[in-house]
């Protein structure tokens, strides 16, 4: 399991995130909602070490204060917002990328074909060149070179972000999947009804703040929204 214990994170003299405690349990999937703004992303970067924090971030009980690469061979990993794909590469290629880490190398052929099975598109393109592909494709690449890496906890940033409603059907398909395989996945998601019909547990962040936490069946969307839009001046984190 991934807990975060009073986790306070920002950028130089500018802090994001105020005092977050949060678990992920191991083999559900946890949606974090909010606005823009609100530190979502700000969250990931710190639980993948990618900038410093205050307080506990711990992977089965024990602190993680490795490098980021480390947190990867370690199995968490992370699906960026924006896709951020190596344009100038190959679609093979960048997926090959996911299997850099040492546990992954030897079924790195196996591991393709899952991810081609996966993603059929992928497969037409293997060949292409990443910068070549529509913002869905993009979007599957990204999913598919973090699934290369063989994760037990996978972060899923914004997938839904400008894709046609569609690309976003066929996205959170595979995430469904991924969930009844038991993967731990972590969504990042501003789409909330997508959210609520993917997740378990359900995290409210805004202003760098959790506002609200419940398994997703309880959650009153009316009252999300009012929290999500700053409408109810409330807290209900419980």
């Amino acid at each position: 399991m991934l807990e975060l214990r009073n986790v306070q994170a920002g950028y130089g003299s500018i802090n994001v995130l105020w005092d977050i405690s949060l678990a992920f349990p191991k083999g559900e999937l946890t949606a974090v909602v909010g606005p823009n703004g609100a530190g979502k992303t700000t969250l990931f970067r710190a639980m993948m070490g990618l900038i410093p924090h205050r307080g506990e971030i711990l992977l089965d009980g024990v602190p993680l204060r490795a490098k980021t690469w480390d947190l990867i061979e370690a199995g968490l990993v992370m699906v960026p917002e924006g896709r951020m794909v190596f344009k100038d590469m190959s679609v093979e290629e960048n997926l090959a990328l996911g299997a850099y880490p040492r546990r992954c190398r030897a079924d790195r052929a196996r591991n393709l074909e899952r991810i081609f099975a996966l993603f059929p598109r992928l497969k037409e393109r293997r060949a292409q060149f990443a910068g070549s592909l529509s913002g869905g494709e993009a979007q599957m690449l990204a999913m598919g070179r973090g699934l290369m890496s063989e994760p037990r906890i996978l972060l899923i940033d914004e997938p839904s972000l400008g894709l046609a409603p569609v690309i976003v059907k066929e996205v959170f398909a595979t995430i469904r999947q991924l969930k009844a395989e038991g993967v731990t996945i972590v969504l990042i998601e501003q789409n909330t009804h997508i959210a609520l019909s993917v997740a378990d547990q359900v995290h409210l962040m805004r202003s760098g703040k959790l506002l609200l936490s419940q398994p997703a069946a309880g959650i009153d969307l009316d009252h999300l929204h009012d929290l999500y839009l700053a409408r109810d001046a409330g807290s209900a984190a419980s």
